[in-house]
């Protein structure tokens, strides 16, 4: 690979990276990382300082308690990127990315998050096994109803519909 040529992911759906192959072999690819934790940084700082208050704010107004607010209206917000994402894929003829999104992200909250949350809990902690019982049941549901949308490799509008309603 000529060395001034910037370097693109095998199969052509990435954008070209501003970097040759051999300056991210030489450590370049360091600079990723360091870009990475910048935005991780700058998202903390903005959902401290604006989303946690617009927050309070719309539970204040809604009438409706810190935890619900915390469950409903910080849950739709922590979802919005991969429903954007979802969109922007389904309308640029990218299905794929539209699926994938959105099945990845709930396995990583289900696997991820409550497991993050369980070691990261200081002590020895209590859970019934209602709640993962429960979410275990209905997005085993979900998935059938995806599936079940997807096995003539079309979805119909009152496929997308009854998932829809299923969803609210």
């Amino acid at each position: 690979m000529a060395s001034d040529v910037p370097y693109r992911v095998p199969g052509g759906s990435f954008a070209y990276d501003v970097f040759t192959f051999d300056e991210l072999s030489d450590g370049y690819v360091a600079l990723h990382f360091v870009g990475m934790l910048y935005c991780f940084v700058a998202l903390a700082l903005v959902c401290d300082d604006y989303f946690v208050p617009a927050l309070e704010d719309a539970a204040k107004a809604l009438r409706i308690s810190h935890d619900v607010a915390g469950a409903t209206l910080m849950a739709a917000g922590g979802s919005a990127p991969e429903l954007a994402t979802a969109i922007i894929g389904t309308l640029g003829r990218r299905p794929g990315v539209a699926v994938g999104t959105i099945v990845g992200s709930a396995v990583f909250n289900v696997l991820a998050v409550i497991g993050a949350c369980a070691v990261l809990t200081p002590g020895t902690l209590k859970l019934t096994p209602w709640p993962m019982v429960r979410d275990a049941i209905f997005y085993l549901i979900s998935l059938g109803a995806l599936v079940g949308a997807f096995v003539d490799r079309r979805v119909m509008w009152y496929e997308a519909l009854s998932m829809f309603t299923v969803y609210v």
